[in-house]
């Protein structure tokens, strides 16, 4: 009797202690669970790795002076906690990049009916006297997505600038011509248009014209413009600008080309020039508005 009592006790003991390995176990897989889940949580922040400190940025809003509201480096590099430009221009943390949101507003720059979240290359940060020319060159390197874009009464999604090569006039051509500013046409302009991207440049109207004519404006036309074949849509891309004397090649996702190389580049070599990136939107609908999603933008002189 004495025995089976001594197995009764053993076996109730196996038996507790084996339940209550079960919950610690139980407890255990749970708690590992929820710091698999933390961890794939914390995974998923991404930071941009743009280099902001070459670049300034002009957003929809309007300054204290009625115009459209510009940072410079350093305060740009603040981006993040800056709230004149966290609705424009903030991380996408949870698929990446940097997001520039565009839409009509009040706030646009000369010469233009449009208005932008679009940065502008500075050479020299905080500073847009000093820029380049296409005999020293350079080359700009994008990975990119349209996010998000509205439509027409149409259908129609809404088209934006996505990056361009920007014409300047030096002072003394300023100057030489009467102009106020130091404006000029940008020789490349690069589209997101329907889900194609599509690119312009510029024309001289006049072969003959001297060297002091074809620094105004109106001495130039856009060509017709070409669009890659290649249908992006709202999936991530590539584009390479490689610039040079009398030539520009734009490369689409490595496989696609598009080269001009014409006596209308050369000419066009009397001009300053810098890279703009991001959003330049061309809708003055109502209720229009687009984001582009810039994962990676490098420029190389």
């Amino acid at each position: 009797m004495k025995n089976i009592r001594i197995l009764f006790i053993t076996i109730l003991f196996i038996v507790f202690n084996t339940i209550a390995q079960s919950k610690n176990n139980s407890v255990n897989d749970s708690d590992l669970k929820i710091e698999k889940k933390d961890k794939k949580k914390k995974i998923k922040n991404k930071l941009s790795i743009i280099d902001l400190s070459h670049w300034s940025v002009t957003t929809p809003a309007l300054n204290e002076k009625g115009k459209a509201t510009t940072i410079e480096p350093p305060e740009i590099l603040n981006y993040a906690n800056d709230e004149r430009l966290i609705p424009y221009m903030y991380n996408d943390s949870i698929n990446g990049g940097l997001v520039f949101y565009a839409y009509p507003s009040n706030a646009t720059t000369a010469n233009t009916k449009y208005s932008r979240s679009e940065l502008r290359e500075q050479i020299v940060p905080g500073d847009n006297t000093i820029n380049w020319s296409f005999a020293k060159g350079g080359v700009l390197k994008a990975t990119l997505a349209m996010d998000e874009t509205s439509k027409d009464n149409k259908g129609k999604y809404h088209r934006t600038i996505i990056l361009q090569i920007h014409g300047r006039l030096t002072n003394e051509q300023r100057d030489l011509i009467g102009q106020k500013d130091n404006n000029a046409p940008p020789i490349l302009k690069i589209y997101w248009d329907n889900g194609k991207v599509r690119v312009k440049s510029k024309l001289l109207k006049n072969l003959n014209a001297s060297d002091t004519e074809i620094l105004h404006e109106d001495a130039w036309d856009d060509d017709k413009g070409f669009n890659f074949e290649q249908e992006v849509g709202f999936k991530k891309f590539s584009i390479e600008i490689q610039v040079s004397l009398g030539k520009m090649v734009i490369i689409l996702n490595g496989t696609e080309y598009k080269v001009y190389e014409n006596y209308h580049l050369k000419r066009w070599g009397i001009f300053e020039n810098y890279f703009k990136a991001g959003n330049y939107f061309q809708s003055r609908d109502i209720g229009s508005f687009s984001k582009v999603r810039f994962y990676e933008l490098e420029v190389y002189h």
